[in-house]
């Protein structure tokens, strides 16, 4: 793990956060603290968990699913990074960012205005390097350069399914775009029995990039609960033998899953594209706030 900068807390927080719920653009969102933490908050919307925040400690990722992201970022060769963010709630994964690899350059995606607002003005986004933009993520696709990011991440949830429209082949091929040689395309997407959306969602992936992994708890990965599956693809060869010792040895372990067993697991499986969009999977009731 790279060391966290020593002034990034006093210059990020901002104090007085207030509990409570909050009208947004996509449901109501709410504002909780953790109890065992005194500066740590959990943001949800709808009683689906969108984010948790230490603001004290950047480097505190208390979802599985965001560990994980955080294990590929720590892979990434040294230094500061040209990252793209699509979906942010309360920027966990940039505060890590920046905190980790000082001097990157980070812009955010969000479509939920009021959910940005009520992040900044509660939990601050005074985040170096940082720029938030009220924006749909297709919309927010089409204004990029080519070759001008080191990471695009894709974590954007509407009412608990994934925001429309990112996981075609023609959103995945418009981030392929914007990365450079060696970039990487991070994406969080959630699934259950049988894994219909994944396998197609991995199939998209491996018809647009040479280079994939996926990351999952063993239990999510057999269909036997719905949950996070978190996708790594490129361009370049991925440091897929570092990061599945990392998963391996973590405190809840994560399957890391490459190569061979990853297209027999897409099968006959079609890539997802604007004409042919099958609905985002929907949790369980009784799951809805534990992902």
């Amino acid at each position: 793990m790279f060391p966290i900068r020593s002034d990034f807390v006093s210059r990020s927080r901002k104090p007085g956060p207030v509990p409570g719920r909050y009208p947004v653009r996509f449901g109501t969102a709410e504002l909780l603290r953790d109890a065992d933490r005194g500066n740590a908050w959990l943001v949800s919307v709808d009683g689906v968990a969108q984010s948790y925040v230490d603001l004290d400690d950047p480097a505190n990722l208390e979802f599985d699913y965001v560990r994980r992201f955080g294990d590929v970022v720590d892979h990434l060769p040294p230094g500061p990074v040209d990252a793209l963010h699509i979906g942010g709630a309360a920027c966990t994964l940039p505060r890590y960012v920046a905190a980790s690899r000082p001097g990157s350059r980070q812009l955010v995606f969000d479509a939920d205005g009021e959910l940005v607002e009520l992040v900044r003005a509660q939990l601050g986004l005074r985040i170096p390097g940082l720029r938030v933009r009220i924006t749909d993520g297709r919309a927010g696709l089409a204004t990029r350069r080519e070759d001008t990011a080191d990471l695009a991440v894709v974590d954007a949830f509407e009412r608990a399914t994934l925001a429309g429209g990112l996981a075609t082949v023609e959103a995945t091929r418009a981030i392929g775009g914007i990365l450079r040689p060696a970039g990487i395309y991070l994406a969080n997407i959630t699934d259950g029995s049988g894994l219909p959306f994944a396998r197609r969602f991995l199939a998209t992936l491996l018809s647009v990039f040479p280079e994939v992994l996926l990351l999952a708890d063993p239990a999510v990965l057999k269909g036997r609960r719905f949950g996070n599956l978190v996708f790594a693809a490129s361009a370049a060869p991925l440091p897929t033998a570092e990061i599945a010792r990392r998963t391996a040895s973590a405190a809840f372990p994560t399957r890391c899953v490459e190569g061979a067993e990853l297209r027999k697991l897409a099968g006959r499986a079609t890539p997802i594209t604007d004409e042919d969009r099958p609905p985002s999977p929907q949790p369980p009731e009784d799951v809805l706030g534990l992902f």
